[in-house]
């Protein structure tokens, strides 16, 4: 019999620990991304100024790109900025934002991207996809894995803690996303990636049932693997499907609605992810997520974020909109505005007893 195997699209190293910065350069010429050391830097504006302060004598041969904000044209820019530089590879060095447009402009010029993540917002940092505001919003634009995921925990703990506490949030909502998935092959057909499906359920469920706190290098460890685990998901799956459910609808109705007055991405999922669980009958889940996204100072109501019940109910309401085609609870329930009002007293009674 044939013996019948797949190639998973993924980063060649992955490297978790304190320190890891620090040993940048020989990384990069050990696993030969740049033996050479000709490297085009992306960083922001501004906390990048002191990772070049920081870091810049080690990479003698790098070229340091300021990035103005996380929009189409400031990919675009930076991509023909660096074009004419003959590099090895392009650093992204920074959130999500800097890491989106280094993906960006690196797949532009052809050139691989080594992701230096400054903090765990969100999945994105290893994730096929930059995420990018445009002149009709935001929009998602398919690209390469990054070669190399470099997360120095020294620096994780310099960023403000609600960094960490987004990507919490990220991370659990897998869990109701591929609850989602999973609703979606059963009602309508779509077909399910089982590989993708156990790799982002098992890197939520990590997350979740870790004692640890956000201050922890063996929590932020599992956290960052975490997040690693769920954009080779992606990868697998060809798409965000084992990532993004209801919770993400949720999110983006947020995002959409009221633009100016919207939480973290990691925020808005968490809850979302809470009451999606809640929704679908899943009362034991919701309720261990709500006790977990407490404990790591995430909002389980949201009031705890600026919004009232009539803002998120109208939320819920326009959130399958966001996602025209996905298959969630919510288009499974198809509920009117009195039953997700309805539904959200009860969770809000099991929140708060």
């Amino acid at each position: 019999m044939p013996v019948l195997t797949r190639l998973i699209p993924s980063p060649v190293v992955v490297d978790i620990r304190s320190g890891a910065l620090e040993d940048l350069a020989g990384l990069l010429v050990d696993q030969r991304i740049s033996a050479s050391g000709k490297l085009a830097i992306a960083i922001s504006g501004g906390s990048g100024a002191a990772l070049r302060e920081r870091f810049a004598p080690a990479l003698p041969g790098a070229s340091w790109y300021e990035v103005g904000g996380g929009t189409l044209d400031d990919a675009i820019k930076l991509a023909d900025a660096m074009k004419s530089g003959r590099y090895d590879a392009v650093v992204g060095m920074g959130g999500g934002k800097i890491i989106d447009c280094a993906k960006f402009a690196a797949a532009r010029i052809g050139l691989p991207l080594v992701a230096v993540a400054t903090n765990l917002s969100h999945d994105g940092l290893c994730s096929p996809v930059a995420t990018l505001d445009n002149d009709a919003g935001r929009g998602s634009y398919g690209v390469p894995n990054p070669i190399a995921i470099v997360i120095d925990l020294d620096v994780i703990r310099e960023a403000p803690i609600r960094f960490v506490r987004s990507g919490v949030g990220d991370v659990i909502s897998n869990i109701s996303a591929v609850a989602d998935w999973e609703l979606s092959h059963r009602e309508t057909g779509e077909q399910i990636d089982g590989l993708a499906a156990a790799m982002a359920r098992q890197a939520g469920e990590a997350v979740l049932r870790h004692p640890g706190g956000c201050g922890d290098d063996e929590f932020l460890t599992v956290l960052a693997e975490g997040l690693v685990l769920t954009g080779i998901s992606m990868s697998v799956a060809g798409d965000s499907r084992p990532a993004s459910g209801a919770c993400h609808e949720i999110n983006h109705a947020f995002d959409l609605l009221y633009p100016k007055r919207a939480a973290s991405h990691g925020e808005q999922c968490g809850l979302g992810a809470a009451f999606a669980m809640y929704l679908r009958g899943a009362h034991e889940m919701s309720a261990l997520m709500v006790d977990v996204l407490k404990r790591h100072g995430l909002p389980v109501l949201p009031s705890e974020i600026g919004f009232t019940t009539d803002e998120f109910v109208t939320a819920v309401e326009y959130a399958p909109q966001t996602r025209p085609g996905r298959y969630t609870i919510l288009e499974h329930l198809g509920l009117s505005t009195d039953e997700i009002r309805d539904a959200y007293a009860d969770y809000a009674k099991t929140v708060s007893s």
